[in-house]
């Protein structure tokens, strides 16, 4: 009932997700200071060791389990380059995500002797779930029933972002390393932990984005994010790093990308082309934002931090 009523709402809010989840993530690290390009990367070695896990075990709460426990390790060796190591940090997030792919080309063709689509027949996936009543309501049945749970899993991750940025201790150090990381390690916070927490936490919702791609379908395509992690990245700037923003970034980027998917089936402009408007409009979004920034801070609207 909901997709024949308004297919628009309901495609929209699931192809947002994995933005919202990687955005949310990427926020974490942008709020301390530490500007979080693997993204991308993360994203995708979650999608591929979703399938992985989820065929091997046949089970897909462990298959879920493992591709956040392989997207951590990932992260973990990612900060720990990084931090540890004391490496460029924009190095490392290129070549992780680099890496990403290069272990899901490699790994599919050993696993399974393929380097393109992964797919096995009878393989558990991520199901809608009906809510009793509130699927029976016009409008709010659209926007509130009938999605996975992952998809559910993001908004009540984004109440929680919410709530530990704004309102508890982590949360507070989190934003004092990021405004001035000096001036935090001179009251005694340790910046090099706080920053790596906050890595985590972006390859923990990384992991979901990637996971609710390929579960959702049942099959791994290679490039199955597609530039989302990208994308991700400046929706957290667009939002300013704060999560209603970054909920509003996510959902008109879901919408753009949900317009790109249906003008391919219903009008006669090249695919080519249509598969571009996510990109195109990720331009034009960062575009307006500068000169709206820009127009701002000279009439004293808003200050910089």
């Amino acid at each position: 009932m909901n997709e024949m009523t308004f297919p628009a709402i309901t495609s929209t809010i699931v192809i947002m997700t994995p933005f919202l989840l990687a955005a949310m993530g990427g926020a974490f690290s942008a709020i301390s200071g530490v500007l979080n390009i693997a993204l991308e990367g993360l994203m995708l070695n979650a999608a591929f060791f979703a399938i992985v896990f989820t065929n091997l075990t046949g089970s897909l709460f462990l298959g879920i389990t493992g591709a956040i426990l392989a997207t951590l390790l990932l992260t973990a060796l990612f900060g720990g380059v990084a931090f540890g190591l004391k490496a460029n940090i924009f190095i490392c997030g290129l070549a992780t995500n680099f890496l990403a792919i290069a272990l899901s080309i490699v790994l599919a063709h050993t696993f399974y002797g393929r380097t393109g689509s992964i797919q096995f027949p009878g393989m558990p996936r991520l199901m809608p779930l009906n809510i009793p009543i509130v699927e029976n309501i016009p409008i709010l049945g659209d926007i509130f029933s009938g999605h996975n749970a992952i998809v559910y899993i993001s908004w009540l991750l984004l109440i929680i972002a919410g709530v530990v940025i704004n309102r508890t201790p982590f949360g507070m150090r989190l934003r004092a390393v990021g405004v001035n990381e000096k001036a935090a390690r001179a009251i005694g916070i340790n910046a090099v932990r706080i920053q790596f927490a906050a890595l985590l936490i972006s390859g923990f919702t990384c992991a979901l984005g990637g996971v609710v791609l390929t579960l959702t379908l049942g099959a791994f395509v290679p490039n199955v994010t597609s530039g989302r992690g990208w994308i991700a990245l400046v929706i957290v700037y667009l939002g300013r790093k704060k999560p209603l923003g970054i909920l509003i970034g996510s959902v008109i980027f879901g919408f753009v990308e949900y317009m790109s998917n249906h003008l391919q089936t219903t009008s006669d402009i090249p695919s080519g082309l249509l598969l571009s408007l996510p990109f195109f409009a990720t331009v034009v979004a960062l575009v307006l934002y500068s000169v709206v920034e820009q127009t701002m801070l000279k009439r004293g609207l808003l200050k910089l931090k």
